[in-house]
């Protein structure tokens, strides 16, 4: 209800093209710019601590908000700022959120989970912009703001209620933000699953934007409608997001997550083409329709592929990285739609960002999505403790650790092609060098060595490894000629 409120609301008090957009900027820059820190934080501090001070702070904001729409004092300025301050609160707890999903179903649950949940949000979005018209026609623009204000309350009391599984902690001292920060996105650029998924969210999102930041002006200057018609159009949105989340489950039973990506993408042209030629309220909304199944079908397919990538030890950090892409896509995109609009009108904004769309599928078709499925990201814990002469304080470093192999001449090319893998897998972990050495004296001896700023973040890399992990490295191992490879550990001494 807030959502539209607040787009129809700046119809009213500055009805250009660029300052309407600016509301989904102003909603979409926050993710943009603080989802990384956020994720460190949620993976950092007690997940549900952290919702709860946050929804206060929200709750307490919004009737801000309310009470400044109520008095007749806001303005553009106004209204940009409270939605990009409540855009901060919802990327506070935004990874938050994501990560806790985990913590509520068992790993073969959690695709019907996020479909479940997201239906819930659209559920919301379908009922919340119908009601918001009729609430703003009786009882004026301030009414949505006051009655979000007021459902928060249930938010807050969810949480209260609910208490966490009990979780193995780490026996290491807690990370340092700036440390859990760089180390998330050092695992982001490594991890080849990730990366797919935030590749095609960033082309999604930059084009899907479009009819977003623009439908408040389709409703009100291309068919001439008052703010109950936008209201029903952002419901018929919500109507065909909850339809497809239902019906995911079963689709995903007979299509992998690239084809569902695409088939969602096609609907998005489709959508936004009809969003072009809409000039009654009838073609607005079979386009509503059609954009709210292909949303969420885009949506939940990504979120699961970015879900199922990560382990639980940067799952808030991991998901963070992949909302900051989704919401920089978006707000690049609502301020390029606007501007395109503002020179050359809604329709041809609308088929420009159809067409780029269009253009992009078959050039992402590399970008493969799920291809963790099958693998185990739990901790394996098969590192053995490191052989100490003497205690060595953890922030010493950088350290370095070698691993030597034996290897017979016919299986070298073989062990090259397995071993390859792992600079991913240490670089991700923490590692910020990787190299694999050959003897050049001594046919078939190999040494790989890696590089972490300290003691801690190699004692952490214990850790962090899991039995997908485990997997590879053994294979690696089954390459030594005999026994096990030499492991050796060295930190730099400060002359």
């Amino acid at each position: 209800m807030q959502s539209a409120a607040a787009g129809w609301l700046m119809t009213s008090i500055d009805a250009s093209p660029s300052t309407v957009a600016m509301v989904q900027v102003a909603s979409s820059v926050p993710m943009m710019l603080f989802a990384i820190p956020s994720g460190a934080l949620a993976d950092l501090v007690d997940r549900r601590r952290l919702l709860l001070l946050v929804q206060i702070v929200s709750t307490v904001l919004i009737a801000a908000l309310a009470s400044v729409v109520w008095l007749g004092r806001v303005t553009p300025f106004a209204l940009l700022a409270f939605t990009f301050l409540l855009g901060v609160t919802s990327v506070l707890v935004a990874p938050a959120w994501q990560s806790i999903v985990s913590q509520l179903v068992p790993p073969k649950d959690l695709g019907q989970a996020i479909a479940l949940n997201s239906a819930g949000v659209n559920i919301s979005r379908a009922i919340g912009p119908a009601l918001a018209g009729l609430v703003i026609v009786a009882w004026g623009l301030a009414a949505p703001f006051w009655l979000n204000a007021v459902s928060n309350i249930g938010v807050i009391l969810a949480l209260i209620w609910w208490r966490a599984p009990v979780a193995a902690g780490s026996v290491l001292p807690r990370e340092r933000m700036a440390s859990a920060m760089r180390i998330g996105l050092r695992y982001a650029r490594y991890n080849v699953h990730l990366r797919a998924t935030m590749v095609r969210a960033a082309a999604f999102f930059t084009f899907a934007g479009a009819y977003w930041a623009l439908l408040p002006l389709v409703a009100r200057e291309q068919i001439a409608g008052g703010p109950q018609l936008y209201g029903i159009l952002l419901g018929a949105i919500g109507i065909g997001a909850v339809v497809a989340a239902f019906a995911l489950p079963r689709l995903k039973e007979r299509f992998d997550a690239d084809r569902l990506v695409v088939a969602g993408s096609f609907g998005t042209v489709i959508a936004l083409l009809l969003f072009g030629v809409a000039r009654d309220p009838v073609m607005a909304l079979v386009a509503c329709v059609i954009a709210g199944l292909s949303w969420i079908t885009v949506l939940a397919t990504l979120n699961v592929a970015a879900q199922l990538s990560l382990p639980a030890w940067v799952r808030g950090r991991g998901l963070a990285t992949f909302v900051t892409v989704q919401f920089a896509a978006m707000t690049v995109g609502s301020l390029t739609w606007g501007y395109v609009a503002d020179k050359f009108g809604l329709s041809v904004a609308h088929y420009v960002a159809a067409g780029g769309l269009l253009v992009l599928l078959p050039l992402l078709r590399r970008w493969r999505l799920e291809t963790t499925k099958g693998l185990d990201l739990a901790p394996s814990m098969h590192w053995p403790a490191p052989v100490l002469s003497q205690p060595v304080e953890v922030d010493r470093g950088p350290v370095l650790v070698t691993i030597e192999y034996r290897v017979t001449a016919g299986d070298r090319d073989a062990f090259l092609k397995a071993i390859a893998p792992l600079e991913h897998e240490r670089r991700r972990d923490g590692a910020f060098e990787w190299f694999l050495f050959e003897d050049a004296a001594e046919a078939g001896r190999f040494v790989e060595t890696f590089m972490l700023n300290s003691w801690i973040e190699h004692l952490r890399q214990h850790e962090r490894a899991t039995n997908a992990d485990r997997v590879l490295q053994e294979r690696v191992g089954s390459f030594h000629a005999t026994g096990a490879p030499k492991v050796t550990h060295l930190i730099a001494i400060d002359l």
